[in-house]
């Protein structure tokens, strides 16, 4: 799921700027404008940016579902086989992925948000000043606040991807499942 993800990611950021490029006149693609090639590049970027926000919310609720598991006797059945007479050391473990599974989704949700509500103004303010309403200036300023919150974000949720994978990995080991459980 990591590597889809992030193939997705590189597809948004190549999105956006092919748009950059078309507004700037730098590219052509047939007979499309800058409109018509950002209105798919930004639903897009609606799109995956909530697949990744769902993915680090999912894999959060993962974790924390494991540690509550662990931390009920009545669920232990769950996570084991054979319960082990001493659980500190899962325990221990499944704290620490607790943890980061977290820091991941602190670390990368603010972005999608900032990235999403730029984009939107961003986009809105576009098509005003397609109408005359707004200067380019205005469209101009919040669109490149929405790109550098775009590759902000974009190297975080690279990094945590890898991060949230490895930390899978590593649960999955502990418990014994198998690499394409869940």
């Amino acid at each position: 799921m990591v590597y889809v993800l992030r193939i997705l990611l590189i597809l948004m950021v190549a999105g956006i700027l092919l748009t950059i490029c078309v507004a700037f006149d730098w590219f052509q693609v047939g007979n499309l404008g800058h409109i018509q090639v950002a209105i798919p590049a930004f639903i897009y970027v609606v799109f995956i940016q909530a697949f990744v926000m769902f993915y680090f919310i999912g894999v959060s609720r993962l974790v924390e579902n494991v540690w509550n598991a662990l931390n009920s006797p009545g669920n232990l059945g769950e996570l084991f086989d054979e319960t082990p007479q001493d659980l500190e050391p899962y325990k221990k473990k499944v704290a620490r992925y607790v943890h980061e599974s977290q820091l991941s989704k602190r670390q990368t949700v603010p972005w999608t948000m900032l990235m999403l509500i730029l984009g939107t103004i961003g986009f809105l303010l576009g098509g005003a000043h397609d109408t005359g309403m707004v200067s380019k200036v205005v469209h101009s300023g919040v669109s490149y606040g929405f790109l550098a919150a775009m590759f902000i974000g974009f190297v975080r949720q690279w990094y945590y991807l890898g991060k949230s994978h490895h930390l899978l990995g590593e649960m999955k080991a502990l418990f014994g499942m198998s690499r394409d459980a869940m």
